[in-house]
């Protein structure tokens, strides 16, 4: 089991990394994510939820989303998601195909 230090550094790397994706890297699109790491922060927000849902925390999807980036979907759509191109989209089909269309 972890040592209540380990539990703060980890949390405090999370929330590095969750602060990077919102406020840093806003440029940075969850395709682009998916293609190049395999996950974006959509996962990341999921995770958040799963770990929620496991510890007796009821949390929806869209809950998740919104503590995770900070404001709604249709907030961080309209102010930073752009379409993704024909790569992209190709890029994704070819990383994915078993998968596309499950989350």
């Amino acid at each position: 089991m972890p040592s209540q230090q380990e539990i703060e550094l980890q949390a405090a790397a999370f929330r590095r990394l969750q602060k990077h994706l919102m406020e840093d890297r806003t440029d940075v699109q969850n395709i682009d994510l998916m293609n190049l790491a395999g996950f974006c922060r959509n996962c990341l927000s999921r995770w958040y939820q799963e770990a929620a849902n496991e510890r007796g925390i009821e949390m929806d999807k869209s809950e998740a989303r919104e503590l995770f980036y900070g404001m709604t979907m249709d907030e961080w759509k309209a102010n930073y998601q752009t379409e993704a191109n024909d790569n992209q989209k190709e890029a994704f089909k070819t990383a994915f195909a078993e998968n596309v269309g499950k989350d």
